[in-house]
């Protein structure tokens, strides 16, 4: 516990890192994932957990839809992610609560920052579903708002790639990764991080944000002690 370097973590985690194999949900993905989580917690971080909605709903095409109706569709398929992120949870012995910005009592709890940090002091892993409970607001910036709320140490996010490039990585094979940035220089440089709104959050709360993959086994427990991976926004 003394290598841990951030006690207490906003995760934010895609929709696809819960699918695979075709599936919108792949139950072997989602219990990698707890695993790695439950090695947090084994280690003493105090964790909260955000999750998208890609694998399910990625919002209206082409401007055919309302804007507001979209983003609900978005909120009730975070909900449905969160759901199975737990079960997968309480599957190998981690206590978990599901806390929705949205109120549906008969499925999950109804978020309070008061409530999220008992349970946190409980040692309950927090699942955050409907991201911010509004619409235009994206689930990284439901995460950077949770972080503030629960007085996190740092904004974890999980991307498919390891930390922020100069360019598509995938597309610009001289696309070169950077260790550290200060928050002024990912929105002067326009490197697709996160979203402005986050940006700016955490730079005034002074969260550290820390771009990471999620691909190997492990990563998150990395992050958190602190180890030379992914890139530090801050």
């Amino acid at each position: 516990m003394d290598s841990i370097r951030y006690k207490r973590v906003s995760l934010k985690l895609s929709g696809e890192a819960l699918s695979g194999k075709g599936e919108i949900l792949d139950f072997a993905a989602v219990a990698g994932i707890a695993r790695q989580l439950k090695l947090l917690r084994e280690n003493g971080v105090e964790l909260g957990v955000t999750i998208g909605a890609g694998n399910i709903w990625r919002g209206r095409s082409g401007g055919e839809m309302d804007r507001n109706r979209a983003d609900h569709m978005g909120m009730l398929a975070t909900i449905i992610n969160s759901l199975a992120l737990q079960d997968s949870l309480e599957n190998i012995g981690v206590p978990s609560v599901v806390m929705s910005s949205v109120d549906v009592p008969r499925f999950c709890e109804s978020y309070t920052a008061r409530g999220a940090k008992e349970a946190l002091a409980n040692g309950k892993v927090l699942i955050f579903a409907a991201g911010s409970g509004l619409p235009f607001f994206s689930t990284d910036t439901a995460a950077a708002l949770k972080a503030a709320e629960i007085g996190a140490d740092a904004l974890l996010l999980a991307k498919n790639v390891d930390g922020v490039y100069s360019a598509d990585p995938n597309v610009d094979k001289t696309a070169v990764r950077y260790e550290r940035l200060t928050y002024q220089q990912v929105v002067e440089q326009n490197l697709r991080a996160t979203d402005l709104t986050a940006i700016t959050l955490c730079m005034e709360q002074q969260i550290p944000i820390l771009v990471f993959s999620m691909k190997e086994e492990g990563g998150i427990l990395r992050v958190v002690r602190g180890e030379n991976s992914g890139t530090v926004i801050s």
